[in-house]
């Protein structure tokens, strides 16, 4: 790795794709960029790790094909044969059964609501897809207006599990503003026939931040890794940055760590009531165990667990949308739990999880043997999911920080939308192109 420089026109702190996508405009703008990311590996969420000389995302990761954001820099980057877009079957497993949710067809045949109810979940989707003005739904928890579109059946059966194996303990907090995103989003991401088509980037979604850090080198940007920012402030017209690798001057700072991290980088001189206010939107972790099977646990590739007695949100067979050939004839599951950082789950090591999982998965798989795991693997993220709560966008910081020059891009500021790739980058290149365009005096089209 090269010796960090001595300045920058603009630093950005941390290399998940707003970083990066917030770079590659400047970049193009011709402006002296350089980012600095913690990890000793760029992407963010959407790190990776090896299986059988492929490269695996650490959690799960899909597209809509509605994700217009990341199509576009696809197609811009010209990696459109990465691309894999695949009809998927999903299912739901309820009072210990397997049922099939993949279509319209398959939903009139979900015995466990009454016909009439079944009729109602349909409508849901749909009602919901035509919601205009989101502003009104932010005075509502996701819990009662979910039980306002479809009924107290409906809610207990298919929307309470899923709500409380996402968010846990704060279930009853989430916004019905959340659950109308991610409504809009399954529903616009379907073929002709009714069934839902996702996207995947071959690689891993790594390969994709690689090859558009590449294009920022290319361009004359830095993008140094193992890098983490300490502190940083503004003196005389200059921001220090203060770094394990020496001190880095900036004329600006596009910041996209977590909130409460950022705090933490600006503590020493920051106001107290601006600090509270980062301070003030909470974080779930989460806790990925990923397997390595010899063999195929079902058919499904996205199973919704609605069983309050499973530990895990949702079984994902990713070798039923990705074949499992990619991977050395390997059989990939990723188990998924977002849950608070002291939760025991969090502070488990990997050896542990898989000792507490596996009479979970058998009691629904129940001939999985060990002898079937060839590898198992878990990742942990402390700031995975912003807890999107009521009236959320009071909550949100502006993207202006409290000194000229300081800008806030963080994952927690996506709203009304949730995180993700497509709206990380999304807002990467939006606020790329608005500090370049102030530092240059050009307008940068989109």
């Amino acid at each position: 790795m090269s010796a960090l420089p001595a300045s920058t026109r603009v630093a950005i702190i941390g290399g998940g794709f707003t970083g990066l996508a917030a770079a590659y405009e400047l970049a193009r703008a011709g402006v002296d960029v350089t980012v600095l990311e913690a990890d000793d590996h760029i992407g963010g969420l959407a790190s990776a790790f090896d299986v059988e000389g492929e490269k695996l995302d650490r959690f799960y990761h899909h597209w809509f094909t509605n994700d217009r954001e990341v199509m576009a820099l696809i197609d811009e980057l010209h990696l459109n044969d990465h691309i894999a877009i695949n009809p998927t079957n999903t299912g739901v497993w309820f009072a210990n059964n397997f049922f099939k949710l993949s279509t319209p067809a398959d939903l009139l045949r979900f015995t466990p609501l009454s016909f009439v109810n079944r009729v109602r979940l349909g409508l849901l989707a749909l009602r919901a897809r035509k919601v205009d003005n989101w502003m009104a739904l932010e005075d509502k928890t996701a819990a009662e207006w979910l039980r306002e579109l479809g009924g107290e059946q409906v809610y207990r059966v298919v929307w309470e599990p899923l709500l409380k194996g996402k968010f846990g303990p704060v279930a009853d907090q989430i916004s019905a503003v959340w659950f109308w995103n991610k409504l809009k989003l399954r529903g616009g991401s379907r073929g002709k026939g009714g069934e839902e088509r996702l996207a995947y980037f071959k690689g891993g979604f790594v390969a994709l931040a690689e090859a558009l850090a590449r294009h920022i080198d290319g361009l004359g940007g830095k993008v140094f890794t193992s890098t983490p920012v300490q502190r940083f402030e503004k003196i005389d017209g200059k921001f220090h940055i203060d770094t394990p690798q020496g001190t880095l001057l900036a004329d600006e700072i596009i910041a996209t760590p977590a909130l409460p991290l950022i705090a933490g980088m600006i503590g020493h001189w920051a106001a107290p009531d601006y600090l509270a206010q980062l301070n003030r939107i909470h974080y779930l972790a989460n806790v990925c165990l990923v397997l390595e099977l010899d063999r195929s646990l079902s058919q499904t590739y996205w199973l919704n667990v609605n069983d309050p007695t499973f530990p895990f949100v949702g079984v994902i067979e990713h070798t039923n949308f990705e074949k499992a050939e990619t991977y050395g004839g390997r059989h990939i599951v990723y188990l998924s739990k977002y849950l608070p950082h002291t939760d025991a789950l969090y502070t488990m090591t990997p050896d542990e999880v898989l000792d507490f999982s596996i009479p979970y998965l058998q009691k629904m798989f129940p001939a999985l043997s060990r002898e079937w795991i060839i590898r198992h693997h878990v990742w942990k993220a402390r700031w995975s999911q912003p807890v999107v709560e009521k009236h959320y966008s009071r909550l949100i910081p502006s993207e202006q920080g409290p000194v000229a020059g300081l800008t806030l891009a963080s994952m927690a500021q996506i709203y009304p939308e949730d995180r993700g790739t497509n709206y990380a980058i999304r807002e990467g290149r939006k606020t790329g192109r608005t500090v370049a365009a102030r530092l240059t005096g050009k307008n940068l089209e989109p």
